[in-house]
């Protein structure tokens, strides 16, 4: 229970389904923070609601304090990531070191058969193995920031909310659970970024040393302005360029080493070719063949037609150019509702 709506509806609809439910809350991150942008899993606020939701449903209820694995794993990350002039996705990282590793631990431990959670996602057995697949219809799905769950985890997950697949549906059965945050809005930030900068601010403080000036060029090499630090910057930014052309430029390419940050034209910005690094087969190949997939390469991209190749590296061809390939982020491969396989964009 993460202190969020679509949790705690989960923890409601399982109870008047017979289950016996424990609610737990991870604790994460030490700020207080009140803010409902801010106020995810992380703040102890979020911590008071998913308590206070427990109540209502006369559930029992632990917080469990796993702030040093989350600093370790998804806060080190997520600074060091910018520092090499990538971006990451700290959710995908926290789904895959946290909630899904020392939590279902912990749940085996409690003797619990399923952790259930609030994502938009199902699980489907087929033979053996069990196949990830997106929400039911589609109106709101998380199979994206999910791709690395093995086949021990998947046989150990349930997402009910994968069955309505609706952020409305979700919100009115909090409204008839009684449920204290069924108007809560969702997060919108990155959950442990509580500084009034934001995520770069949070970077300036935990890494100095990536916020060292450097060159702003075109794509020939010319220099244009120089620049406060690499992590300023990620593929695909328009905004705080520190560059007037009269015509719009986008970061195109970002070098930790060199501390260049290239920008260019919108066309710049295509690239078919998505080479993969971690990648994850969650529908294992039967071959090394290539898989004709649809795929993404970021959450609320429209998945598109392309060619999933395992050799000599994990790579995606789209068949028409996508715009804004950036490493670091996480591309998802699908044929029809199942995630045949995930991983981090390497370049």
């Amino acid at each position: 229970m993460s202190g969020g709506v679509d949790s705690a509806v989960v923890a409601a609809l399982l109870k008047r389904r017979g289950y016996d439910v424990v609610g737990v809350t991870m604790q994460i991150w030490q700020e207080s923070q009140r803010d409902p942008r801010h106020a995810g899993c992380c703040s102890l606020g979020a911590v008071e609601d998913a308590r206070r939701c427990a109540q209502v449903l006369g559930i029992p209820h632990y917080v469990v304090n796993f702030k040093d694995a989350f600093k370790k794993t998804v806060i080190d990350e997520f600074v060091e990531e910018y520092a090499r002039g990538r971006t990451p996705n700290p959710c995908v990282t926290c789904n895959k070191e946290v909630k899904f590793d020392a939590l279902l631990k912990m749940a085996e431990e409690l003797g619990c058969e399923k952790l259930a959670t609030g994502h938009y996602a199902r699980v489907r057995r087929r033979g053996e193995r069990f196949a990830l697949m997106r929400s039911y219809g589609g109106f709101k799905d998380q199979s994206y920031v999910l791709y690395m769950l093995s086949q021990p985890q998947l046989s150990k997950v349930w997402f009910p909310l994968g069955e309505l697949g609706d952020k409305a549906v979700t919100r009115r059965l909090a409204t008839e659970f009684l449920l204290p945050v069924a108007d809560k809005p969702d997060s919108q930030e990155v959950c442990f970024v509580s500084e009034a900068g934001g995520y770069r601010e949070f970077l300036r403080k935990a890494r100095p040393d990536s916020f060292e000036p450097g060159e702003v060029v075109d794509t020939s090499g010319k220099r244009l302005a120089t620049h406060a630090g690499v992590a300023d910057f990620t593929v695909g930014q328009r905004k705080g360029l520190g560059v007037a052309l009269g015509r719009p430029l986008y970061v195109v390419n970002v070098d930790p080493v060199s501390r260049q940050v290239t920008v260019g034209e919108d066309e710049d910005l295509l690239r078919r070719e998505v080479p993969l690094t971690e990648i994850v087969w969650s529908g294992k190949p039967s071959s090394c063949a290539p898989v004709k997939v649809t795929a993404k390469i970021r959450y609320n991209m429209e998945a598109r037609s392309a060619t999933l190749y395992a050799l000599p590296e994990p790579t995606l061809v789209f068949d028409e150019p996508v715009r804004a390939v950036t490493p670091g982020q996480t591309a998802v491969a699908y044929s029809g509702q199942t995630v045949v396989a995930g991983g981090k964009i390497s370049r």
